[in-house]
């Protein structure tokens, strides 16, 4: 089985991308053997009022009884903006979301501000997991609007600590995953889960001795990047570096546990 935790869906303001709904996704999802995607909604990335884009969301989901068992939706929430709290239980109770993904960088608050940390604690209390995407597309090339900080494994830890409880997916970790001895123990110790689309995760042979199994999970962060290389870094790991039961942690059954499915 191949369950992707970062796919998204709707449009990117500074360049046109391609398999961006969910019938497209769907299409390639078939004819590259994935199971499920778990999606959010890009357009929440930009929206002054996030709710707007989980509402789209729910209503493409809704509109095709195809997309019910293929697709799992996660909702953009920004804890700076009024009525968040609202969003979150519209999210979880109504539209039946299993997660939240949250963008400090575009939202413009800190990860140790105290809403945000209230928000990750309502999250975990909803059973929702929580997302942080560390890099959307590389800053190097960017539009001169787009932000330029993207984040390092290192910098997704104060929130980790603040909520050692909450459930966690880290996506696209494109930069360097060094850490410091106490910070790989809470990321080993916490409900984690770094997906295989990013750069940083090319070796990752190496990153499973240092985190353990349990803590990778198949992911493509389509439409922004090709859809094959999360997969390739699964399948060309060698035997001595992972066997057949690894393998297939990381393709679906860590998601599957944190995800509760």
């Amino acid at each position: 089985m191949l369950l992707d935790i970062n796919a998204s869906v709707g449009h990117w303001p500074f360049q046109h991308y391609n398999y961006n709904t969910c019938l497209s996704l769907l299409d390639r999802m078939n004819k590259y053997g994935v199971d499920i995607s778990v999606i959010s909604n890009l357009n929440g990335v930009f929206y002054k009022n996030t709710q707007s884009a989980n509402e789209e969301l729910f209503s493409e989901i809704s509109s095709d009884t195809r997309f019910k068992d293929r697709f799992i939706a996660f909702g953009i929430i920004n804890p700076i903006y009024a009525g968040w709290r609202d969003d979150l239980s519209v999210c979880s109770s109504k539209f039946g979301f299993r997660g939240v993904r949250l963008y400090p960088l575009y939202h413009d608050y800190e990860l140790i501000d105290p809403l945000c940390i209230e928000l990750v604690r309502a999250a975990r209390d909803a059973g929702m997991v929580v997302a942080f995407t560390l890099r959307i597309v590389d800053s190097r090339p960017r539009s001169w609007m787009d932000i330029q900080k993207e984040w390092a494994l290192k910098d997704i830890i104060p929130i980790i600590r603040a909520v050692p409880d909450a459930k966690f997916m880290i996506l696209n970790v494109a930069n360097s995953t060094e850490l410091t001895d106490d910070e790989a123990a809470l990321i080993m110790n916490s409900d984690v889960l770094l997906d295989t689309s990013g750069r940083a995760i090319s070796n990752l042979g190496e990153l499973l001795k240092k985190f353990g199994n349990n803590k990778f999970a198949f992911g493509t962060h389509s439409p922004v990047l090709d859809y094959v290389s999360g997969r390739l870094r699964i399948e060309s790991l060698r035997a001595s570096e992972a066997d057949e039961a690894t393998r297939e942690l990381i393709r679906s059954g860590n998601a599957r546990r944190v995800l509760g499915i």
